[in-house]
């Protein structure tokens, strides 16, 4: 399974990448989990916002564009909030709330998914 890690701070995010590609698992989501376990992400590709309703966590969200260059930041965003759409954003990595205090990541880092 792939890793998220970030180049510009040579750290890794999340050892555990779930991709979110079709219609379906975008759609769907995080919803219907109890929670998102640490060191473990979730990238939902062709995402601009995101939408935490009838989420039962809150998250952590960092959005990148087609290079995976962080575009917009979003820390502890609790369930039934929705974020405005991110400029230049493609998609988006949900992570467990308070990962980004532990692991910082800014607008301007470079991400890498893979082994």
């Amino acid at each position: 399974m792939s890793r998220l890690f970030n180049g510009t701070r040579n750290s890794e995010i999340a050892a555990r990448v779930r991709v979110a590609s079709s219609f379906f698992d975008r759609l769907k989501g995080l919803l219907g989990e109890d929670r998102l376990p640490d060191g473990e992400t979730l990238w939902i590709e062709r995402c601009k916002s995101i939408h935490t309703c009838f989420m039962r966590f809150p998250i952590d969200v960092v959005f990148v564009d087609d290079r995976l260059v962080v575009r917009k930041v979003c820390e502890n965003v609790d369930p039934w909030r929705m974020t405005l759409p991110a400029l230049r954003a493609s998609s988006v990595f949900e992570m467990a709330a308070g990962t980004l205090r532990r692991k910082p990541v800014e607008i301007g880092d470079r991400l890498h998914v893979g082994d």
